[in-house]
């Protein structure tokens, strides 16, 4: 796996406590029994995901195991209240998940540039004994202690966002065909496996338009169990509006490449299944019009069939066309 590109963290976090009230009388000369001016306690410090489109990965998590946020401070005489804990501000990518590492329950999702929200709330600060002066407790002889910091283990999950998710069996060309239509660079060998983690590409369009697709590790049989690169692409899959199921011309059996594929996903999810799809069947390159045409009764029945060669642009236009439709329906 590629050290640069990591999609789960697991790091242990830790509030700020809540500062205590004080308990305090004012004393003056002259005034040796002045009433209660004891300040509330600070608010804890909160620990904040906030999503940041400039992050593609979670490896600067890598190996901060602990996330710990200041406690507040306590309150003092003369009715000030102490400081509040300074927040921990984590930036994520956007599509990072956050869960409770012991309970599975997912927290929420990050899915905005700039958007924030709270992954674990810091302790309110407690109230001094001036706020329970009242007219018939005129010197309170206490005050409240500040809220405890709140403890736990977090899991953090990468799950790419994308217009288009590329799904396939390794090497059926996806790396080929992204280099093609966009600026990314995946690299490229002819071997299984050759994608080991998401790669984005920006896909131009007509009239300045544009839609982000991910090459995506490839399926094996039994992904959904686990097996090979399992559910670390199957997430990635989740976030991406339509499917592009790539199968080569060259396949043993191209229905039953395709049986294969949406058995893994069902297995996984069944609702990815309700996502558009569509099949390009790639490497078209290697078969002249007459062989393409004897392949028809052996293709997947009831979905657009689109063939294409990254490598001589056959069909590309078509496919982009294609695409953006599904995407805007």
């Amino acid at each position: 796996m590629s050290g640069n590109f990591i999609d789960y963290v697991k790091i242990a976090c830790r509030s700020g406590a809540g500062g205590a009230g004080s308990l305090h009388f004012f004393r003056a000369k002259g005034l040796p029994n002045g009433g209660p001016d004891g300040g509330n306690g600070g608010r804890g410090g909160h620990i904040i995901l906030r999503g940041s489109r400039h992050r593609w990965t979670l490896l600067h998590l890598k190996y901060q195991k602990h996330v710990f946020a200041e406690n507040g401070e306590a309150g003092q005489s003369a009715l000030k209240t102490g400081a509040t804990g300074k927040d921990v501000i984590i930036d994520v990518p956007l599509g990072t998940v956050a869960k409770n590492a012991e309970t599975d329950e997912v927290l929420f999702e990050i899915t905005q540039d700039g958007e924030s929200k709270i992954l674990l709330q810091g302790g309110r600060g407690g109230m001094g004994n001036t706020f329970f002066k009242n007219s018939t407790n005129q010197a309170p002889h206490y005050a409240q202690p500040g809220e405890p910091a709140i403890e736990a283990w977090i899991v953090l999950e990468l799950k790419v966002l994308a217009d288009v998710g590329l799904v396939g069996f390794p090497n059926a060309g996806k790396s080929t065909l992204l280099n093609s239509v966009s600026a990314a660079k995946p690299k490229i060998a002819d071997y299984p496996f050759t994608t080991m983690v998401p790669h984005l590409g920006v896909v131009a369009y007509r009239d300045d338009r544009s839609f982000v697709m991910a090459d995506i590790p490839g399926i094996i049989e039994g992904a959904a169990e686990g097996k090979g690169l399992g559910v670390r692409f199957l997430r990635h899959i989740e976030r991406n509006s339509v499917l592009l199921f790539m199968i080569p011309v060259d396949a043993d059996n191209i229905a039953e490449q395709y049986r294969i594929l949406l058995g893994e996903l069902r297995e996984y999810n069944p609702e990815l299944l309700d996502k558009q799809r569509i099949i390009a069947i790639s490497k078209c390159d290697i078969l002249n019009d007459e062989l393409l045409e004897q392949l028809n009764p052996e293709l997947p029945k009831g979905i657009e069939i689109v063939h294409i060669s990254a490598v001589s642009g056959k069909g590309i236009v078509e496919l982009k066309d294609k695409l953006w439709k599904l995407i805007h329906i």
